[in-house]
């Protein structure tokens, strides 16, 4: 069984990396940048430079294997996996700012930090949402999230939860009104360095982040594999799927405002937002 969760975990990940890409077209000549050569800047930091991707990409890998493809059935069967999630979106915020940190230039440097000052007020909303999805469960598991949802999705129950959460998916995956490390306004920022198979990767890796954000998402808020008819790692892809595509949708047409501007937003208007959703969702669930 443990296998098959493995395989169902990276046909997920592959699967949908493909079908992101071909909900962004700018992201096809992908394959192309493997056969250029890579160009270094001066000194360099070589090692977070070829980590920084790997990080992210295997963060989005344990995302996905705390969601259930089946009720009762998740690879990691944590207890805690709201946790390890929340983990995981800490660590975003570090990789990312090691992947600008790496080239030694001043627009990669400016992304990251720019990253950096977003990531925090971003994660908090986070964990009010994803703290207020568990309390009907009375549980810190996903599993458990999932199995109360039976009745009634948290997305009708707790209607904030998911827009809040999307502001977060978008974050997370550098995408939109969220992209504040490899925006266009500083050349790409932690990525302007980037070239050839390096550049690939980490493009690859914020297309996997994307899988995984959405399954977590489609999880604590849509049932994850809940569903009539249909087996259930079906549900659950289909679920993704439709969130990916809405993420991307909303990232191509909400326009990216200042940063100055964006974190007054965060933090005057949704952190109490999420706050008030969470005390709500704690009186209902009484």
């Amino acid at each position: 069984m443990t296998a098959l969760l493995t395989l169902a975990v990276l046909a997920t990940l592959l699967g949908g990396t493909l079908f992101a890409v071909a909900l962004d077209r700018a992201y096809l000549p992908l394959l192309a940048l493997f056969t250029r050569q890579r160009v270094e800047t001066e000194a360099p930091d070589r090692l977070n430079r070829d980590l920084a991707p790997a990080w992210y990409l295997a963060l989005a890998a344990i995302g996905i294997a705390v969601v259930p493809f089946a009720p009762d059935l998740a690879l990691i069967d944590s207890p805690v996996g709201i946790v390890i999630w929340g983990s995981c979106e800490a660590l975003i915020v570090l990789t990312v700012f090691l992947h600008g940190w790496s080239p030694n230039a001043p627009f990669p440097l400016i992304g990251a930090y720019r990253y950096a000052a977003i990531g925090l007020p971003v994660m908090l909303p986070s964990m009010f949402v994803l703290i207020a999805a568990a309390l009907p469960a009375e549980s810190l598991s996903l599993v458990a999230i999932v199995d109360s949802q039976r009745e009634v999705w948290n997305v009708i129950r707790q209607p904030l939860g998911l827009p809040l959460f999307m502001v977060v998916a978008l974050a997370m995956t550098l995408r939109g009104p969220m992209d504040y490390a490899d925006a266009a306004d500083i050349a790409t920022g932690t990525s302007a360095e980037d070239s050839g198979a390096g550049r690939a990767v980490w493009q690859i890796a914020r297309l996997a982040m994307l899988v995984s954000v959405s399954a977590i998402a489609a999880t604590v808020f849509l049932g994850g594999p809940l569903g009539p008819v249909l087996p259930g790692p079906v549900w659950l892809w289909l679920k993704t799927g439709a969130l990916m595509a809405l993420t991307v949708w909303i990232g191509n047409r909400v326009a990216r405002t200042t940063p100055s501007r964006m974190l007054t937003i965060l933090w005057v208007v949704l952190l109490p937002l999420s706050f008030l959703h969470l005390l709500i969702s704690g009186l209902i669930a009484l």
